[in-house]
């Protein structure tokens, strides 16, 4: 499970996202005036509103298709926060089923791991010119906004973001995510979930360069529409969209790879 920064145990955020949270409750968790967390909280990308005298995430009343979602994916030399960092990030805003925005940028780097360079194709002398992470993440928070924060196996992609953005002194996220990949376990019959694996059963993008930053986010951008196509009507608003996504059985998988029948025949 993707562990939340907010100041608020598990609980508060269960209710936050559904039956709502008393004023009490919400002010007992919070080491600041409420007025001054829940604005540092909006700059951050998350709104907490008041309904009916409770405490909610406003996207637990925003309908799914008003809502913008932010699919990200990062390129990284490493997987360990505290010694590699982002060497590659993009990303494209979804509103009612379509992109209205880009953005994807490399990021300058002295080392990237040759056995990176091979999974990604980028190299040391690609990222030269390339502006420095804090440059990088700074335009990439004003792109994001508050909007749904949307990877496939979210956890590693909000998380290194996330911290990599206080290791360059600035907030760190707060906005709601969203797991494609969990997503699809819910509404997509697949032998695997691995994103590639996905595209070569689906073709959700015939020009995919996997491991490349803008072209994952393209073809998870695909998945993202189909896993919406399927969804049952009463999954409405964005939390019941991402509480869905966690809690809804996961569908049963084929007991036989239908893509190695096809191999087999060709």
């Amino acid at each position: 499970m993707l562990k939340h920064n907010l100041p608020l145990d598990d609980k508060s955020i269960s209710r936050l996202s559904k039956k709502g949270l008393s004023l009490k409750t919400l002010k007992d968790q919070l080491n600041e005036e409420l007025d001054t967390s829940l604005e540092l909280f909006r700059l951050q990308g998350l709104n907490i509103v008041k309904h009916e005298g409770y405490y909610y995430f406003d996207t637990r009343f925003i309908p799914i298709e008003e809502a913008e979602f932010c699919i990200v994916d990062i390129e990284t030399n490493g997987s360990k926060i505290e010694k590699h960092q982002i060497i590659e990030i993009a990303a494209v805003k979804v509103h009612n089923g379509k992109i209205i925005d880009r953005f994807d940028s490399l990021v300058h780097t002295k080392q990237i791991n040759p056995a990176i360079t091979e999974i990604t194709g980028i190299k040391v002398e690609d990222t030269k010119d390339a502006p420095d992470l804090k440059t990088v993440l700074e335009k990439f928070k004003e792109f994001l906004g508050n909007a749904i924060f949307v990877a496939h196996d979210v956890k590693f992609d909000y998380l290194f973001t996330s911290k990599s953005m206080e290791k360059v002194g600035l907030p760190a996220l707060l906005n709601r995510s969203l797991c494609s990949l969990a997503l699809a376990e819910r509404t997509i019959v697949s032998y695997r979930y691995a994103l590639s694996y996905l595209n070569d059963s689906l073709n959700l993008n015939p020009n995919a360069q996997h491991h490349r930053a803008m072209s994952d986010v393209l073809t998870t951008y695909g998945l993202f529409l189909l896993s919406l196509e399927n969804l049952n009507e009463d999954i409405k608003t964005v939390e019941d969209l991402i509480n869905f996504s966690k809690e809804a059985s996961r569908l049963k998988r084929p007991k036989f790879d239908p893509l190695a029948k096809k191999e087999e025949t060709e």
